[in-house]
């Protein structure tokens, strides 16, 4: 059919079609930074802008009553393959669609989501996967919001949980897996690097005692926190992994400026936690979407300089007469470390720029040290332009109990530092300077 003719069909002007996605040149399969520049956004469709506009409204108009109905067909149910179009912000807009597009591109999942939170999209996933009476197995430590959210609220409801330490062998995971089964496990969920030891999760591992231990239609998806490494350095589902979970406001988002979680995985696991984001709303706004989107095109160039910083930076550290110890991915094998050493080099493809810091004494030494900086910013959350350092023990793991702070090594003289993008050598000058301070 000729635009002339769907133009007279439809008595008014052509509708624009976007033009498919550029995935490859010649035989070239395209990468994903090359894919961020405009993947999911065709200017056409919106006057030529090089840019996606931000589409600040509430809803959406229909071209005609039956495309009204065929879209709340495919919301409730009864036409199979989802809905078409938009209809409504609270389910999705332009925005987040090629914002969520983009997203899976970096693990190449088949579908995504986009949250106003990293913990709302948790809790969104925990709720779509959860219901009285099931249980939750987990890797420990996570980060406090989450272990808050299992123990304190989902308790409250009758969601039971069990866990196991984030470095957990083979044989560990079978047991608590095992002891698990007798009742009716939903989902495992794992946070690797752990919150804020750094310690690495053998997802492999866990996969195997899963499908070891789970048959048929009972096997509980496995879910992953990968903000800490993805999607740069870490891509779990390769591992196995079939959900992905984020907070976007970290390494995606990047300045520091805006909050927003991610999820990714297979279009069935997608679709039921959609469902759950579009009854209770939270879905990211147009505007943090569209900050997003243009955090997203310079994704590979921070974190590979985030990278490259805290390797020289932990360099400098490591062995440093005031230093305990450097929680570095990187110094797994000369601290003797063999079992996370071997599940590095099957994960991850970098070390990260976000490391624990155990310096020689306890609170008051740590404080003396997190005071005296200069250029690192006291505050809470990682992944920035900025370079960021806390007290985890004092801060984001204060509510956290002290037998099972002492537990996972979350102690008093802990600092966690996450790398920005600064000049190397004047975070190195900075830090001396604060060592000196103690």
């Amino acid at each position: 059919m000729t635009d002339e003719t769907e133009a007279d069909l439809t008595g008014g002007t052509p509708r624009r079609r976007p033009k498919a996605n550029v995935e490859k040149v010649g035989n070239r399969k395209l990468k994903p930074a090359t894919m961020m520049m405009g993947h999911g956004y065709d200017p056409m469709l919106s006057e030529g802008s090089l840019k996606p506009p931000i589409f600040l409204t509430s809803t959406f108009v229909f071209p005609n009553a039956a495309a009204g109905k065929r879209h709340f067909e495919g919301v409730t149910g009864k036409r199979p393959g989802g809905a078409e179009g938009l209809v409504y912000s609270r389910f999705n807009g332009p925005n987040q669609e090629i914002l969520e597009d983009r997203l899976a591109i970096w693990e190449e999942a088949e579908d995504a989501l986009a949250f106003s939170s990293g913990m709302s999209a948790i809790a969104t996933l925990f709720l779509s996967m959860v219901k009285p009476g099931d249980t939750i197995v987990h890797s420990g430590p996570l980060y406090a919001a989450t272990e808050t959210l299992i123990g304190r609220i989902l308790g409250r409801f009758g969601v039971h949980w069990v866990d196991f330490p984030a470095g957990a062998t083979r044989e560990e995971i079978d047991a608590v897996l095992s002891k698990a089964a007798t009742g009716n496990v939903a989902l495992i969920y794992l946070e690797s690097p752990a919150n804020p030891t750094n310690a690495l999760v053998d997802v492999e591992a866990v996969r195997a005692s899963r499908d070891a231990i789970f048959t048929g239609a009972n096997k509980p998806p496995i879910a992953i926190d990968n903000t800490f490494l993805g999607p740069l350095w870490a891509q779990p589902m390769k591992q196995g992994a079939e959900i992905v979970v984020y907070s976007l406001t970290k390494y995606a988002g990047g300045h520091s400026d805006l909050v927003a979680g991610g999820v990714l995985g297979s279009k069935e696991h997608i679709n039921t936690i959609r469902l759950m984001r579009n009854t209770i709303g939270t879905i990211c706004d147009p505007n943090t979407a569209w900050m997003l989107l243009r955090s997203l095109e310079t994704l590979e160039l921070r974190m590979s300089r985030a990278g490259e910083n805290a390797a020289k930076v932990c360099n400098f550290l490591n062995g440093h007469p005031k230093v305990d110890r450097v929680g570095y991915l990187g110094f797994l094998d000369e601290q003797g470390d063999a079992r996370q050493a071997d599940i590095y080099r099957r994960h991850c493809a970098g070390a990260g720029s976000t490391f624990s810091l155990y310096l020689k004494g306890g609170e008051k030494e740590a404080f003396a040290f997190l005071d005296a900086l200069k250029i690192a910013k006291l505050a809470v959350s990682l992944g920035g332009t900025e370079t960021l350092a806390s007290h985890p023990a004092g801060m984001t793991h204060l509510s956290v109990p002290q037998a099972r702070k002492d537990a996972l090594g979350i102690t008093d003289s802990l600092v966690r530092i996450s790398i920005g993008v600064e000049d190397a050598d004047d975070l190195i000058a900075d830090f001396e300077e604060a060592l000196n301070a103690i």
